[in-house]
């Protein structure tokens, strides 16, 4: 998919955000809002967002 034609838009924290709510929200409060549609988006790729993808395995390394 040719993505050059997109529209793009940046908008920098505390600056004009389209939507007024956004302006009393905290950086950590949006990241909040994110997850939902992160989980949705990896059920609809067919993911298990149940388990958690970081590795668990402890490695102890010692060297001389």
């Amino acid at each position: 998919m040719d993505r050059s034609e997109l529209p793009v838009r940046v908008l920098r924290l505390g600056g004009d955000e389209p939507d007024p709510y956004l302006k009393r929200t905290t950086p950590a409060e949006r990241l909040e809002m994110m997850w939902p549609l992160t989980v949705e988006a990896w059920a609809f790729k067919g993911e298990d967002v149940s388990e958690s993808r970081l590795q668990r395995h402890v490695v102890r390394v010692i060297r001389r």
